[in-house]
Protein backbone atom coordinates (compact mmCIF):
# COMPACT_ATOMS: atom_id res chain seq x y z
CA UNK A 1 0.00 0.00 0.00
CA UNK A 2 3.01 2.30 0.34
CA UNK A 3 3.95 1.40 -3.09
CA UNK A 4 0.56 2.99 -4.01
CA UNK A 5 0.77 5.79 -1.79
CA UNK A 6 3.82 6.96 -3.72
CA UNK A 7 2.43 6.40 -7.12
CA UNK A 8 -0.39 8.51 -6.42
CA UNK A 9 1.69 11.29 -4.81
CA UNK A 10 3.98 10.81 -7.99
CA UNK A 11 1.12 10.92 -10.44
CA UNK A 12 -0.27 14.16 -8.99
CA UNK A 13 3.03 15.64 -8.82
CA UNK A 14 3.71 14.93 -12.64
CA UNK A 15 0.07 16.27 -13.36
CA UNK A 16 0.41 19.42 -11.39
CA UNK A 17 3.61 20.51 -13.32
CA UNK A 18 2.55 18.87 -17.00
CA UNK A 19 -0.66 21.49 -15.83
CA UNK A 20 1.95 24.39 -15.13
CA UNK A 21 3.23 23.91 -18.52
CA UNK A 22 0.03 24.05 -20.22
CA UNK A 23 -0.97 27.41 -22.03
CA UNK A 24 -4.09 27.70 -20.07
CA UNK A 25 -4.67 30.75 -18.19
CA UNK A 26 -8.10 31.77 -17.70
CA UNK A 27 -10.44 30.16 -15.59
CA UNK A 28 -13.51 27.59 -16.40
CA UNK A 29 -16.75 28.30 -15.66
CA UNK A 30 -18.97 25.64 -14.51
CA UNK A 31 -22.65 26.23 -15.29
CA UNK A 32 -23.64 23.44 -12.67
CA UNK A 33 -26.90 21.14 -12.58
CA UNK A 34 -29.36 23.33 -11.08
CA UNK A 35 -31.19 26.79 -11.54
CA UNK A 36 -32.23 28.68 -8.51
CA UNK A 37 -36.02 27.59 -8.91
CA UNK A 38 -38.14 25.79 -6.25
CA UNK A 39 -38.02 22.45 -7.70
CA UNK A 40 -34.28 22.74 -8.26
CA UNK A 41 -33.87 23.61 -4.65
CA UNK A 42 -36.02 20.31 -4.13
CA UNK A 43 -33.34 18.22 -5.74
CA UNK A 44 -30.61 19.90 -4.81
CA UNK A 45 -31.20 19.04 -0.94
CA UNK A 46 -32.19 15.69 -2.21
CA UNK A 47 -28.68 15.20 -3.92
CA UNK A 48 -27.31 16.22 -0.78
CA UNK A 49 -28.98 14.51 1.46
CA UNK A 50 -28.18 10.95 -0.84
CA UNK A 51 -24.74 12.28 -1.01
CA UNK A 52 -24.70 12.96 2.94
CA UNK A 53 -25.98 9.11 3.62
CA UNK A 54 -23.20 7.97 1.22
CA UNK A 55 -20.27 9.40 2.64
CA UNK A 56 -21.87 8.51 6.26
CA UNK A 57 -22.43 5.08 5.01
CA UNK A 58 -19.17 4.18 3.45
CA UNK A 59 -17.25 5.75 6.71
CA UNK A 60 -19.37 3.26 8.84
CA UNK A 61 -18.64 0.05 6.68
CA UNK A 62 -14.83 0.92 6.11
CA UNK A 63 -14.55 1.30 10.36
CA UNK A 64 -16.80 -1.89 10.92
CA UNK A 65 -14.31 -3.70 8.63
CA UNK A 66 -11.65 -2.59 10.63
CA UNK A 67 -12.50 -2.99 14.08
CA UNK A 68 -14.23 -6.03 13.45
CA UNK A 69 -11.48 -9.33 13.43
CA UNK A 70 -14.22 -11.38 12.16
CA UNK A 71 -14.59 -9.23 8.60
CA UNK A 72 -10.70 -9.67 8.26
CA UNK A 73 -11.22 -11.63 5.00
CA UNK A 74 -10.26 -11.03 1.44
CA UNK A 75 -14.19 -10.43 0.72
CA UNK A 76 -14.41 -7.82 3.52
CA UNK A 77 -11.11 -6.45 2.34
CA UNK A 78 -12.09 -5.80 -1.26
CA UNK A 79 -15.21 -4.39 0.29
CA UNK A 80 -13.41 -2.03 2.34
CA UNK A 81 -11.70 -0.84 -0.87
CA UNK A 82 -15.00 -0.08 -2.87
CA UNK A 83 -16.28 2.22 0.20
CA UNK A 84 -12.79 4.35 0.26
CA UNK A 85 -13.09 4.65 -3.52
CA UNK A 86 -16.55 5.80 -3.23
CA UNK A 87 -16.08 7.62 -0.14
CA UNK A 88 -13.22 9.68 -2.27
CA UNK A 89 -15.68 10.06 -4.98
CA UNK A 90 -18.68 11.67 -3.83
CA UNK A 91 -15.82 14.34 -1.52
CA UNK A 92 -13.99 14.99 -4.79
CA UNK A 93 -17.64 16.11 -6.73
CA UNK A 94 -19.77 17.25 -4.16
CA UNK A 95 -18.51 19.81 -2.02
CA UNK A 96 -17.49 21.99 -4.98
CA UNK A 97 -20.93 21.66 -6.36
CA UNK A 98 -22.27 22.42 -3.48
CA UNK A 99 -20.25 25.42 -2.84
CA UNK A 100 -20.93 26.62 -6.17
CA UNK A 101 -24.22 26.64 -5.89
CA UNK A 102 -25.29 28.29 -2.41
CA UNK A 103 -22.33 31.23 -3.38
CA UNK A 104 -23.20 31.41 -7.53
CA UNK A 105 -19.33 31.72 -7.84
CA UNK A 106 -18.62 29.13 -10.26
CA UNK A 107 -15.31 28.97 -11.56
CA UNK A 108 -12.55 26.47 -11.32
CA UNK A 109 -9.14 26.89 -12.07
CA UNK A 110 -7.39 24.61 -14.92
CA UNK A 111 -5.49 23.23 -12.13
CA UNK A 112 -8.47 22.32 -9.97
CA UNK A 113 -10.21 21.15 -13.15
CA UNK A 114 -7.26 18.83 -14.12
CA UNK A 115 -7.34 17.73 -10.64
CA UNK A 116 -11.13 16.62 -10.51
CA UNK A 117 -10.35 14.83 -14.01
CA UNK A 118 -7.64 13.06 -12.60
CA UNK A 119 -9.56 12.10 -9.12
CA UNK A 120 -12.47 11.16 -11.08
CA UNK A 121 -11.00 8.72 -13.75
CA UNK A 122 -8.41 7.64 -11.18
CA UNK A 123 -11.64 6.48 -8.80
CA UNK A 124 -13.90 5.51 -11.45
CA UNK A 125 -11.17 3.96 -12.91
CA UNK A 126 -10.28 1.71 -10.60
CA UNK A 127 -13.61 0.70 -8.96
CA UNK A 128 -14.22 -0.54 -12.61
CA UNK A 129 -11.60 -2.97 -12.03
CA UNK A 130 -12.37 -3.83 -7.86
CA UNK A 131 -15.90 -4.49 -8.60
CA UNK A 132 -14.55 -7.28 -11.24
CA UNK A 133 -12.66 -8.37 -8.57
CA UNK A 134 -15.28 -9.00 -5.84
CA UNK A 135 -17.19 -10.49 -8.82
CA UNK A 136 -14.22 -13.39 -9.02
CA UNK A 137 -14.46 -13.68 -5.38
CA UNK A 138 -18.45 -13.99 -5.18
CA UNK A 139 -17.39 -16.66 -7.53
CA UNK A 140 -15.39 -19.22 -6.32
CA UNK A 141 -17.14 -18.51 -2.40
CA UNK A 142 -20.02 -19.62 -4.65
CA UNK A 143 -18.85 -22.24 -7.04
CA UNK A 144 -15.72 -23.43 -5.03
CA UNK A 145 -16.25 -22.83 -1.47
CA UNK A 146 -13.91 -25.63 -0.25
CA UNK A 147 -10.98 -24.30 -2.64
CA UNK A 148 -11.85 -20.61 -1.56
CA UNK A 149 -8.55 -20.42 1.07
CA UNK A 150 -6.35 -21.29 -2.06
CA UNK A 151 -8.43 -19.43 -5.29
CA UNK A 152 -8.65 -16.37 -3.34
CA UNK A 153 -5.89 -16.08 -0.99
CA UNK A 154 -4.67 -13.00 0.56
CA UNK A 155 -1.74 -12.42 -1.99
CA UNK A 156 -4.19 -12.56 -4.84
CA UNK A 157 -6.00 -10.47 -2.84
CA UNK A 158 -4.03 -7.52 -2.52
CA UNK A 159 -2.66 -7.80 -5.85
CA UNK A 160 -5.99 -7.51 -7.39
CA UNK A 161 -6.53 -4.50 -5.24
CA UNK A 162 -2.87 -2.88 -6.11
CA UNK A 163 -3.83 -3.28 -9.71
CA UNK A 164 -7.16 -1.77 -9.55
CA UNK A 165 -5.05 1.08 -7.91
CA UNK A 166 -2.75 1.33 -10.33
CA UNK A 167 -5.36 1.22 -13.59
CA UNK A 168 -7.15 3.89 -12.75
CA UNK A 169 -4.56 6.47 -11.72
CA UNK A 170 -2.78 5.91 -15.15
CA UNK A 171 -5.83 6.33 -16.84
CA UNK A 172 -6.77 9.64 -14.88
CA UNK A 173 -3.12 11.18 -15.42
CA UNK A 174 -2.84 10.12 -18.90
CA UNK A 175 -6.78 11.57 -19.36
CA UNK A 176 -6.28 14.73 -17.46
CA UNK A 177 -2.58 15.50 -18.92
CA UNK A 178 -3.78 14.58 -22.44
CA UNK A 179 -7.59 16.97 -21.74
CA UNK A 180 -5.99 20.38 -20.58
CA UNK A 181 -2.87 20.39 -23.32
CA UNK A 182 -5.34 21.09 -26.08
CA UNK A 183 -6.09 24.77 -26.71
CA UNK A 184 -9.50 26.18 -25.78
CA UNK A 185 -12.03 28.57 -27.28
CA UNK A 186 -12.73 32.18 -25.49
CA UNK A 187 -16.01 30.64 -24.36
CA UNK A 188 -14.48 28.52 -21.37
CA UNK A 189 -17.89 27.68 -20.12
CA UNK A 190 -18.19 23.81 -19.12
CA UNK A 191 -22.06 22.82 -19.06
CA UNK A 192 -21.90 20.16 -16.57
CA UNK A 193 -21.11 20.23 -12.53
CA UNK A 194 -17.43 19.03 -12.31
CA UNK A 195 -14.95 18.65 -14.97
CA UNK A 196 -15.44 15.82 -16.61
CA UNK A 197 -12.75 14.94 -20.02
CA UNK A 198 -15.93 14.30 -22.57
CA UNK A 199 -17.34 17.67 -21.52
CA UNK A 200 -14.11 19.44 -21.83
CA UNK A 201 -13.04 18.24 -24.96
CA UNK A 202 -16.26 19.85 -26.70
CA UNK A 203 -14.35 23.18 -25.80
CA UNK A 204 -11.32 22.43 -27.25
CA UNK A 205 -10.18 24.81 -30.49
CA UNK A 206 -8.29 22.02 -32.33
CA UNK A 207 -8.94 18.47 -34.32
CA UNK A 208 -9.51 16.14 -30.91
CA UNK A 209 -10.06 13.01 -32.75
CA UNK A 210 -7.30 10.94 -32.37
CA UNK A 211 -7.61 12.12 -28.65
CA UNK A 212 -11.31 10.56 -28.69
CA UNK A 213 -10.17 7.48 -30.61
CA UNK A 214 -7.48 6.66 -28.13
CA UNK A 215 -10.04 7.33 -25.17
CA UNK A 216 -12.42 5.21 -26.61
CA UNK A 217 -9.82 2.66 -26.69
CA UNK A 218 -9.22 3.45 -22.32
CA UNK A 219 -13.06 3.02 -22.21
CA UNK A 220 -12.73 -0.70 -23.88
CA UNK A 221 -10.00 -1.59 -21.61
CA UNK A 222 -11.46 -0.07 -18.56
CA UNK A 223 -14.94 -1.03 -18.71
CA UNK A 224 -16.47 -3.48 -21.47
CA UNK A 225 -13.93 -5.95 -19.95
CA UNK A 226 -14.25 -5.97 -16.48
CA UNK A 227 -18.10 -5.41 -17.16
CA UNK A 228 -17.82 -8.93 -19.10
CA UNK A 229 -15.64 -10.29 -16.47
CA UNK A 230 -18.61 -9.73 -14.27
CA UNK A 231 -21.07 -11.11 -16.46
CA UNK A 232 -19.15 -14.17 -16.93
CA UNK A 233 -18.39 -14.54 -12.83
CA UNK A 234 -22.67 -14.43 -12.10
CA UNK A 235 -23.31 -16.56 -15.53
CA UNK A 236 -21.22 -19.23 -13.94
CA UNK A 237 -22.59 -18.56 -9.76
CA UNK A 238 -26.36 -18.35 -11.32
CA UNK A 239 -25.84 -21.63 -12.80
CA UNK A 240 -24.75 -22.79 -9.43
CA UNK A 241 -27.91 -21.36 -7.59
CA UNK A 242 -30.11 -23.43 -10.03
CA UNK A 243 -28.68 -26.56 -9.14
CA UNK A 244 -28.79 -26.13 -5.50
CA UNK A 245 -31.59 -28.23 -3.77
CA UNK A 246 -33.60 -26.22 -1.44
CA UNK A 247 -35.68 -23.51 -2.82
CA UNK A 248 -35.21 -20.93 0.11
CA UNK A 249 -31.14 -21.27 -0.76
CA UNK A 250 -32.03 -20.51 -4.81
CA UNK A 251 -34.07 -17.66 -3.80
CA UNK A 252 -31.67 -15.72 -0.94
CA UNK A 253 -28.73 -16.24 -4.05
CA UNK A 254 -30.69 -14.71 -6.74
CA UNK A 255 -32.01 -12.06 -4.87
CA UNK A 256 -28.13 -11.33 -3.84
CA UNK A 257 -27.38 -12.05 -7.16
CA UNK A 258 -29.75 -9.43 -8.52
CA UNK A 259 -29.36 -7.58 -6.31
CA UNK A 260 -25.46 -6.92 -7.53
CA UNK A 261 -25.95 -7.22 -10.82
CA UNK A 262 -28.40 -4.30 -10.39
CA UNK A 263 -26.08 -2.09 -8.99
CA UNK A 264 -23.15 -2.86 -11.38
CA UNK A 265 -25.68 -2.57 -14.45
CA UNK A 266 -26.29 0.76 -13.41
CA UNK A 267 -22.61 1.63 -12.87
CA UNK A 268 -21.83 0.48 -15.85
CA UNK A 269 -24.46 1.69 -18.18
CA UNK A 270 -23.99 5.21 -17.30
CA UNK A 271 -20.09 5.11 -17.31
CA UNK A 272 -20.37 3.68 -20.86
CA UNK A 273 -23.52 5.82 -22.02
CA UNK A 274 -21.18 9.06 -21.32
CA UNK A 275 -17.98 7.79 -22.56
CA UNK A 276 -18.11 5.42 -25.24
CA UNK A 277 -21.19 7.44 -27.28
CA UNK A 278 -20.25 9.22 -30.50
CA UNK A 279 -19.22 12.79 -30.10
CA UNK A 280 -22.45 13.47 -32.45
CA UNK A 281 -24.88 12.34 -30.13
CA UNK A 282 -24.21 13.81 -26.73
CA UNK A 283 -26.49 16.46 -25.15
CA UNK A 284 -25.17 18.24 -22.02
CA UNK A 285 -28.54 18.12 -20.21
CA UNK A 286 -28.49 14.03 -20.82
CA UNK A 287 -24.69 13.66 -19.56
CA UNK A 288 -25.12 15.54 -16.28
CA UNK A 289 -28.42 13.13 -15.17
CA UNK A 290 -26.50 10.41 -16.70
CA UNK A 291 -22.98 11.43 -14.85
CA UNK A 292 -24.94 11.66 -11.45
CA UNK A 293 -25.37 8.00 -11.42
CA UNK A 294 -21.53 6.34 -11.00
CA UNK A 295 -21.04 9.96 -8.85
CA UNK A 296 -23.80 9.58 -6.44
CA UNK A 297 -26.46 7.60 -6.54
CA UNK A 298 -23.59 4.35 -6.92
CA UNK A 299 -21.88 5.15 -3.95
CA UNK A 300 -24.82 5.54 -2.05
CA UNK A 301 -26.32 1.59 -3.09
CA UNK A 302 -23.18 0.03 -2.84
CA UNK A 303 -22.60 -0.20 1.14
CA UNK A 304 -26.45 -1.18 0.98
CA UNK A 305 -26.45 -3.61 -1.22
CA UNK A 306 -22.94 -5.30 -0.55
CA UNK A 307 -22.63 -5.25 2.98
CA UNK A 308 -25.56 -3.60 5.41
CA UNK A 309 -27.46 -6.91 4.16
CA UNK A 310 -24.93 -9.27 5.10
CA UNK A 311 -25.36 -10.51 8.20
CA UNK A 312 -22.03 -10.74 9.49
CA UNK A 313 -21.65 -6.68 8.37
CA UNK A 314 -24.95 -6.41 10.60
CA UNK A 315 -23.84 -8.58 13.50
CA UNK A 316 -20.67 -6.25 13.67
CA UNK A 317 -22.65 -3.27 13.40
CA UNK A 318 -25.10 -4.62 16.65
CA UNK A 319 -21.66 -5.03 18.37
CA UNK A 320 -20.08 -1.99 18.04
CA UNK A 321 -23.60 -0.02 18.77
CA UNK A 322 -23.33 -2.04 21.95
CA UNK A 323 -20.02 -1.06 22.76
CA UNK A 324 -20.98 2.60 22.50
CA UNK A 325 -24.02 1.88 24.27
CA UNK A 326 -22.21 0.87 27.21
CA UNK A 327 -19.32 3.24 27.09
CA UNK A 328 -22.37 5.83 27.22
CA UNK A 329 -23.98 4.49 30.03
CA UNK A 330 -20.07 4.79 31.80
Amino acid sequence: MMKLLFISLFAVLLLFEIMENVNVTSDFILLGLFNHTRAHIFLFVMVLTTASISLLGNTLMILLIHRDSRLHTPMYFLLSQLSLMDLMLVSTIVPKMAVDYVTGKKFISPTGCGFQIFSFLTLAGGECFLLAAMAYDRYVAVCHPLKYPILMNWRLCLGMTLGSWFLGVADGLMQAAATLTFPFCDAREIDHFFCEAPTLVHLACADTSVFEYVMYICCVLMLLIPFSLILISYSLILSAVLHMRTKEARKKAFATCSSHLAVVGIFYGAAIFIYMRPKSYRSASHDKVVSLFYTIFTPVLNPLIYSLRNNEVKGALRMCLGQCTALTNQ
